[in-house]
């Protein structure tokens, strides 16, 4: 069982870190740009967008409270 969870985390990861690079082109924003909006580092989000690591709940909320968009369409 624990397989399975595992998998399914790499796989949520790697959606994310897809999502949050399209949202943000999609909106014209360089990383830096969106790192002094939401107050989140620019090396934070470029560890996302890379499938590095992945975002707490607080900075996705902050990320889906700048582009006003729902957390089910941020990720």
């Amino acid at each position: 069982m624990s397989t399975k969870k595992t998998t399914f985390v790499i796989i949520f990861s790697m959606n994310i870190g897809k999502n949050l690079k399209y949202i943000r082109k999609y909106y014209k924003l360089s990383q830096e740009e969106l790192a002094k909006s939401t107050q989140i580092t620019q090396a934070a989000i470029s560890f996302w967008e890379r499938n590095e690591r992945t975002p707490n709940i607080v900075d996705l909320i902050k990320l889906a409270d700048y582009y006003q968009i729902s957390l089910d369409e941020l990720v």
